[in-house]
């Protein structure tokens, strides 16, 4: 929180919800942090629909919602504006676009009712396996080097994105969420468990598992990037230079 200033007094938080555990847990975080922290902010859980029955929410948004409720929290629903997508082919060919597609639209959702509604700060629940494993993606699959910010300033400053959990192992928040009490909700995905996310997860498991000391090495690479030992021709240098 105070390494990225991630929250001022007054601020409005709208935080995405899904029913995995590491929302579920950010909601429950945020909602105790109130307790104590030197600023006050309001907070607001939200639910992106994306199976919604014909006469209102669907299952699992209307599980979440029960969640939430547990820890002394209430939910805004969104029906999804596009269904969730349907497996017409093989995982490998349609993973990739698709989870891309779905993901940027319910994003796309979040960030209209943000606006809409005066919400200054989007929380997302994703952790430090995460931002590695978005590291090797961008890496092996899109050619760049970059990864998750822990807070990420956006529309010239008018949305901040935080991620609290950021510095916390996914076994880390699944173990908080055993002593909440908290029980995952898994949406009906076509491609759960087939996406190139996943294989990027294995991998890493298998580096953690024989390398000593990677899991943190990689993590505190991330913030020590020595620019000047990557590769940058001559050529783009005097570019950059005129």
């Amino acid at each position: 929180m105070a390494d990225y200033a991630m929250l001022a007094d007054g601020d409005r938080v709208l935080v995405a919800v899904s029913g995995g555990m590491d929302s579920l847990v950010l909601a429950w975080v945020l909602r105790h942090w109130l307790k104590k922290a030197p600023v006050n902010y309001f907070l607001q859980p939200v639910h992106v629909d994306m199976e919604p029955a014909g006469d209102g929410p669907g299952t699992v948004a209307r599980t979440v919602t029960g969640e939430l409720e547990s820890i002394g929290l209430s939910c805004v629903v969104l029906p999804a504006d596009l269904p969730a997508p349907e497996s017409t082919g093989t995982a490998a060919e349609e993973s990739g676009d698709v989870c891309y597609r779905c993901a940027r639209s319910r994003r796309n959702q979040l960030f209209g009712y943000a606006r809409m509604h005066q919400y200054g700060t989007v929380a997302l629940g994703h952790h430090r396996d995460d931002i590695v494993e978005t590291f090797f993606l961008n890496l092996t699959c899109s050619g760049n080097i970059s990864t998750m910010l822990p807070r990420q300033d956006l529309f010239d400053g008018r949305l901040a994105l935080i991620r609290p959990l950021a510095y916390l192992r996914k076994d880390e928040i699944s173990a908080i969420g055993r002593r909440l009490q908290l029980a995952t909700i898994r949406p009906g995905c076509p491609l759960s468990g087939q996406t190139r996310r996943l294989e990027i997860r294995e991998l890493l498991n298998h580096i953690y598992d024989n390398i000593s000391g990677s899991r943190e090495h990689i993590f505190a690479a991330l913030g020590n990037v020595r620019t000047e030992y990557l590769l940058q021709s001559s050529r783009n240098s005097h570019a950059d230079e005129s």
